[in-house]
């Protein structure tokens, strides 16, 4: 059985005692000396005081020092290792939450630092989950972890955790990431470069009717993972190329730090809540269900049924369409599952997207379909006949019009995939606007004037672009016709 620690009677030391202990830790940082780390002047205004930076979350793992200066710095962790995360609060901060409670809720996550790749999170993230099964992106490491309390996991938010905290205690989160950079890349000839992860917590407080969705404080930081002693290897390599370049060409980079803090950032949008579904130390592991979107107006279930009118207006996509008949457009065309990805995208910001873009954005087999209906590419038939009305030519003849038609018999194409009889039935009874059960047999006109019956072999063995002339022999007792090719 697991546990997790609850320290009641552990509480912090003093901030500015952890200030000067990360400072010197890292050789004398200048990225610390944050308002809340240190008792401000008591003449600050409280608008100051409460507008000051609240939070600071620092991960124990070191910076790489191939980075430019004015970058956002990049960590190397080793996929399955514990890493710690040191969380604290400042003073200010724990006055205003003492009315409403003193635990804050935090959310953890691992998710896609290229924002072509976040379009697509969920398709990449199940399609880890197909060739990972029962693992997930992200887990706590709760016998490591200190002060939190009851922390939970989704089993449909594979790289997302939650736990309780008082900011008044001692309190560190340790987390594990068992994806590598390497396996969201496309595969080649071998060596591919990874993508980037970001390590993201929100935190929150307890509202009025007792639900943590007050938001507090957000922060990232951008990682790699590597295999196991890979970041190691990689952070070596990297400090020997630095080393290797001459003073003025490694003034341009940062210097390399044994931790990382992370930078405050936007809140992750759509945040479920994970309290509700699976504590993190319960046994086993539940299949995950596809995540649901919130289709955005415009676009419906699969079950919705589409108006005709709307179905013609959006057929084929057109730099014209708005973004409501853009969602329409990906509905009818089977694209539902990716509305949610497109919600502000317009027929002509469609259009523009490459091959390569709309495929890492909706993953191999739909971005390649979704990239062929965008550039109409059209499957031929299988089989192709060509048909006319014989009672509308010999009528033409009779009133003796000069016309086209009359000169000549005009062929209307029929396009056959399945190749069998009753889509030959339904393909004529569509050219005669009459209902398929009014057309009680067909036959073809062979040698010396026979009918032969037509079933499903015969369709099969017409060569391609057959022409027939149709002659339609109206049966009034059952009010129906025989259809004879000729």
């Amino acid at each position: 059985m697991l546990y997790w620690h609850n320290q009641t009677e552990h509480y912090w030391p003093a901030q500015t005692e952890h200030y000067h202990q990360y400072v010197t830790a890292n050789g004398g940082r200048d990225m610390l000396p944050l308002p809340l780390f240190k008792h401000e002047d008591s003449t600050l205004s409280s608008d100051h005081e409460a507008s000051a930076i609240t939070f600071q979350y620092i991960l124990g793992a070191a910076t790489s020092p191939a980075v430019k200066l004015h970058e956002e710095t990049l960590t190397y962790l080793n996929q399955g290792q514990s890493y710690e995360i040191r969380m604290m609060c400042n003073q200010n901060m724990r006055g205003l939450l003492e009315p409403n409670g003193k635990m804050l809720k935090s959310t953890v996550r691992v998710v896609f630092h290229d924002r072509r790749l976040q379009y697509s999170e969920h398709q990449q993230f199940q399609g880890w989950k197909w060739n990972r099964p029962g693992d997930r992106l992200l887990d706590i490491d709760i016998p490591l972890s200190v002060g939190i309390v009851d922390p939970r996991i989704s089993p449909t938010l594979l790289n997302a955790a939650e736990f309780l905290w008082d900011p008044k205690k001692q309190t560190s989160v340790s987390i594990q990431v068992h994806c590598i950079s390497t396996e969201f890349t496309p595969r080649k000839n071998g060596g591919e470069k990874g993508v980037p992860f970001r390590i993201q917590i929100d935190t929150f407080k307890m509202n009025e009717n007792g639900d943590f969705t007050e938001h507090l404080h957000s922060a990232s930081c951008q990682v790699k993972v590597f295999k196991p002693k890979g970041a190691d290897r990689k952070l070596k390599t990297d400090k020997e190329k630095i080393e290797k370049r001459s003073p003025q060409e490694r003034s341009k980079y940062q210097p390399a730090y044994e931790t990382t803090v992370l930078t405050e950032c936007s809140p992750w949008p759509d945040t479920p809540s994970c309290s509700s579904i699976s504590p993190a130390g319960s046994p086993g592991y539940s299949p995950a269900s596809p995540i649901p979107f919130n289709l955005p107006e415009g676009c419906s279930t699969p079950n919705h049924q589409v108006d005709g009118s709307v179905q013609s207006t959006v057929e084929h996509l057109s730099p014209t369409l708005t973004i409501q008949e853009t969602q329409q457009w990906l509905h009818l065309h089977r694209f539902t599952t990716f509305c949610k990805l497109f919600a502000n995208f317009s027929g002509a910001d469609l259009l523009k997207l490459s091959r390569s873009d709309i495929i890492q954005i909706c993953g191999a087999a739909d971005g390649i379909r979704l990239f062929n209906a965008l550039r109409l590419r059209s499957i031929r038939p299988r089989l192709t006949v060509y048909m006319c009305q014989e009672s509308q030519q010999g009528k033409e003849k009779e009133d003796g019009q000069e016309s086209p038609s009359a000169a000549m018999c005009v062929y209307k194409e029929i396009y056959l995939e399945d190749l069998t009889k009753a889509e030959l039935t339904n393909k004529l009874a569509a050219l005669f606007s009459i209902s398929p059960n009014q057309i009680l047999q067909i036959y073809r006109q062979g040698a010396a004037g026979i009918h032969i019956l037509v079933g499903d072999q015969m369709i099969q063995n017409l060569p391609d672009e057959s022409s027939f002339i149709i002659n339609s022999l109206k049966v009034d007792s059952l009010d129906g016709y025989y259809m004879i090719l000729k």
